[in-house]
C-alpha cells in the first residue's frame, strides 16, 4: 500500500467546521465589500480618448468602432501573438462566460492580437471560440502598451468617440470570465441599483433583467 505525502486538511467535528466556517465567512463577506468598493471607485476613472485604428476579422477590416457592435461600452482582451502561442491567453479565453449576458448590459468584448489574421483564425477554430477575434495593427498594440505582452482593456463609445477608462495586466486577469467580474470593470458596472456609481448612470433593479442566454 503506498502512502501519499500530501497534506490534507485537519479533521474536525461538525460543529468545530461549523465555526471555523463561520469564521471564514466574516472574511468573506468583508473581502466582497472591499471588491464592491473598489469597483465603484474604478466606475469613478477618468478616460483618455482614443483615435482611428484598423483591424482584420472574419468578414475583413473594421475600424475600433466597429468592434462595439453598436454597444456602448467594449471589452478587448488583448492576446499576446503567436505562434507559439500563449497558454495563459488561451487558458481566460476558454473561461469567458456567454456574451448574451454582456450585450443586455450594453457591453460587446473581443479578442485582438498582434497575431496575423491567417494564423489568428485557424487557431480559433481550432479551440472551437466563438468570442469575436480580430489581428490589429503595432499602433493600436503600442497606444494600449501591450506590444511585448497581454492585458484588457475597457473601452467606452460617446457617439463617433471612443475612450479607454481601465487597463490591467498580470495577475489583474486571474479573477475575469464571469458576467458580473466584467461588468466590474466598466464605468457603467452592472447597472443595478444597489451600486455605488455616478449620477446619471443607468441602472435597474438587480436580478431582474437576468434571463436564459437563449431568452433575452
Amino acid at each position: 500500500m503506498t502512502t501519499s505525502t500530501t497534506t490534507v486538511p485537519t479533521v474536525v467535528s461538525a460543529a468545530e467546521w461549523a465555526d471555523a466556517r463561520a469564521e471564514l465567512l466574516a472574511a468573506e463577506k468583508e473581502v466582497a465589500r472591499a471588491r464592491d468598493a473598489l469597483a465603484a471607485r474604478r466606475r469613478r476613472l477618468p478616460m483618455v480618448e482614443f483615435g482611428s485604428y484598423t483591424f482584420t476579422g472574419q468578414e475583413g477590416e473594421h475600424g475600433l468602432l466597429d468592434l462595439f457592435e453598436g454597444r456602448r461600452q467594449l471589452i478587448v482582451y488583448h492576446f499576446m501573438r503567436g505562434p507559439r502561442w500563449c497558454e495563459g491567453c488561451s487558458l481566460f479565453t476558454d473561461q469567458i462566460s456567454h456574451l448574451a449576458h454582456l450585450h443586455v448590459r450594453n457591453t460587446s468584448l473581443a479578442i485582438v492580437s498582434l497575431s496575423a489574421w491567417s494564423d489568428l483564425e485557424p487557431f480559433r477554430e481550432r479551440m472551437g471560440w466563438t468570442v469575436p477575434f480580430f489581428s490589429c495593427g503595432p499602433d493600436f498594440a503600442a497606444d494600449t502598451g501591450t506590444s511585448e505582452g497581454f492585458g484588457l482593456s475597457v473601452f467606452l463609445r460617446d457617439g463617433d468617440r471612443v475612450f479607454r477608462t481601465y487597463f490591467t495586466t498580470g495577475r489583474g486577469v486571474e479573477q475575469l470570465g464571469s458576467v458580473w467580474s466584467f461588468l466590474d470593470l466598466t464605468p457603467l458596472g452592472r447597472q443595478e441599483e444597489w451600486e455605488d456609481s455616478p449620477a446619471g448612470r443607468p441602472q435597474t433593479a438587480p436580478y431582474q433583467w437576468w434571463r436564459l442566454h437563449d431568452e433575452y
